[in-house]
């Protein structure tokens, strides 16, 4: 099939799809589309538009300054939720162009799979879904995010990507199994190297027998890592690593829990951030029950709290629970005399 000068640069990019892509993969042009019909952007296909209306959302900006396993860190070289989400983007799209899949649906579904990533991380998660009732999910905040709160009407083939990034969902499209993945192997690997960074583990203390197999070296890691994906997957309609490979990056996680995530200085501050989450949460819920229904108190707090960022956590935490100084107009009398007295 070859592109003809009455196509549009859409048109000829869906063509060029069925001719480069292979059979398993999702093509724009077969696209469940989306709840609100929409007419067809001319110059990019319906995943390039999803990727495109991500990037520039909100929600996507604030994750620069949400934790990924250090809270609200100083220095400028540990991972957070953004970098980490470009990482993820990075490895899917570089398994999704070697197995020929969809690159485009890949890199929407990676960019968006944490929006709904609360303040603290982890930790913050764990707070509301504490005191939400019936739970609090990340991924299914981050698709509330692209439906409901930035109304960004993404395909259906995204959507499902982005809830079904995390351990327990099926993903329905290949594409979705790669981000799946991705996510895995991005945070496994840069953690690593954030926690040596840290002086939390040394390169020495990691498990030998993964080592062994995938290297100590950040870099060779994480490319055997990626290769045991696309090797094993070629030609096949789903994505997975090797059952060998698995096991030992399974081992390296849970290494990785025992180590870093469950009990480690890293979590030395997490106390203070779930408190800080807790309080904000009472506090609003209390200031809405003369304003709105109680049935929706809960849902807007949860809304709220959980695309704040780090920082604007604690500003508000500092705003309503930390005593400030009383503020006078002072005025600078005492420079204009230190500047008349005489040596």
């Amino acid at each position: 099939m070859t592109a003809t000068e009455n196509n549009t640069i859409r048109e000829n990019l869906e063509q060029r799809e069925n001719i480069l892509l292979n059979e398993f993969a999702t093509k724009s042009v077969n696209s469940k589309g989306r709840k609100i019909q929409e007419d067809e952007c001319p110059l990019r296909t319906c995943f390039q538009r999803d990727r495109d209306r991500i990037l520039h959302s909100k929600a996507f900006r604030r994750l620069k300054h949400k934790t990924q396993v250090f809270l609200s860190p100083f220095d400028d070289h540990f991972r957070t939720r953004l970098t980490h989400t470009l990482e993820v983007s990075q490895i899917a799209r570089t398994i999704a162009r070697a197995l020929s899949f969809n690159e485009d649906l890949v890199e929407a579904i990676a960019l968006g799979h944490d929006l709904g990533h609360t303040p603290f991380g982890h930790c913050g998660e764990g707070v509301l879904d504490e005191l939400v009732k019936g739970g609090f999910h990340h991924n299914i905040q981050s698709v509330r995010v692209v439906e409901v709160l930035e109304k960004l009407n993404l395909c259906y083939e995204t959507i499902d990507g982005i809830l079904t990034h995390t351990w327990g969902y099926t993903p329905k499209t290949p594409e979705a199994q790669i981000v799946q993945l991705a996510d895995k192997i991005a945070y496994i690997n840069h953690d690593i190297e954030d926690s040596i960074r840290a002086g939390i583990i040394s390169e020495s203390d990691l498990p030998k027998d993964c080592i062994d197999y995938f290297s100590s070296v950040q870099s060779k890691r994480l490319n055997k890592m990626i290769a045991e994906i696309i090797n094993n997957s070629l030609g096949k309609p789903n994505v997975s690593m090797s059952e060998e490979a698995w096991g030992y990056t399974t081992a390296l996680r849970n290494w990785m829990f025992e180590n870093v995530y469950m009990d480690s200085p890293a979590k030395l501050e997490e106390s203070k951030a779930r408190n800080v989450i807790r309080e904000l949460f009472f506090l609003y819920s209390d200031k809405l029950k003369n304003i709105c229904e109680e049935s929706r108190i809960e849902r807007i707090v949860t809304d709220y709290i959980s695309g704040m960022t780090d920082r604007y956590a604690i500003e508000k935490y500092k705003e309503h629970f930390i005593p400030t100084g009383f503020h006078t107009s002072a005025k600078d009398d005492y420079l204009y005399k230190l500047a008349n007295m005489i040596e």
